[in-house]
């Protein structure tokens, strides 16, 4: 969701520079707000090591002579260069993929989420940071994003509005969602066994296919990872 624009159409706005200063405006901003992040959370880091650093050590004595370890996964990640310079290539990426596709069923004109966050910190992982590897693999993901955040648009506005937490000052008829929300397969998997629990056979098969390509993936995945670490247990000897 962003801020309604001050024009409501072009129709009505009295010079076209009032549009074009918004467009510029809001471009810029969004820009200056990406590579905010990548400072912000290298100060994030430094601000939350030392409570990290105190808990274990306090717990590690505590302990008796056990060794506590605290998972900080986020501000450790943020404070990679590989996840920032991902987000910059992979946002236009995603502003063009998200034009194509709606034509196949995309709503989502991404702008808060065009920075990748629900995707760049897992590609970093998997790819144990290889930048082009990040690139290729974000750039097949994000439709999988893009068409899942459409598809629960619906039951996310449904429920804001039921709580009584829709934005003001925007359209009853607007939708809202995120373009880069985690879990887009667990989603898409959510709305097959949506459409099974209709007794359509055709979906119940395809429930049936995706549980076994999910597990599947799952089980290369767990044996990869698995790999992984054993590799990095013996690089530490």
């Amino acid at each position: 969701m962003g801020t309604p624009h001050p024009v409501s159409s072009v129709a009505e706005a009295a010079k076209w520079s009032l549009v074009i200063k918004g467009w510029l405006s809001l471009g810029l901003t969004a820009g200056v707000c990406l590579e905010l992040f990548s400072l912000i959370g290298s100060w994030f880091i430094a601000a939350v090591e030392p409570l990290s650093q105190g808990i274990t050590n306090v717990a590690t004595k505590r302990l008796q002579g056990r060794k506590f370890n605290i998972g900080l996964d986020w501000p450790f990640i943020a404070g990679r260069a590989e996840i920032w310079a991902c987000a910059n290539v992979l946002a236009p990426i995603m502003l063009i993929e998200a034009v194509l596709l709606s034509k196949v069923g995309n709503g989502i004109l991404p702008l808060a989420g065009i920075i990748a966050m629900g995707v760049t910190p897992a590609l970093l992982v998997v790819t144990r940071g290889k930048l082009i590897r990040m690139i290729v693999f974000g750039t097949l993901l994000l439709p999988l994003f893009l068409l899942s955040g459409t598809l629960i648009a619906p039951f996310v506005t449904d429920l804001a509005k039921g709580v009584d937490a829709f934005p003001k000052g925007v359209a009853s008829t607007q939708l809202i969602t995120h373009s880069t929300l985690e879990g887009p397969i667990e989603k898409l998997f959510g709305w097959t066994i949506g459409n099974a629990t209709t007794g359509d056979i055709k979906a119940i098969f395809g429930v049936i296919a995706f549980l076994a390509f999910y597990i599947g993936i799952f089980a290369w995945y767990r044996k990869q990872m698995i790999k992984r670490n054993e590799e990095y247990a013996a690089n530490a000897k």
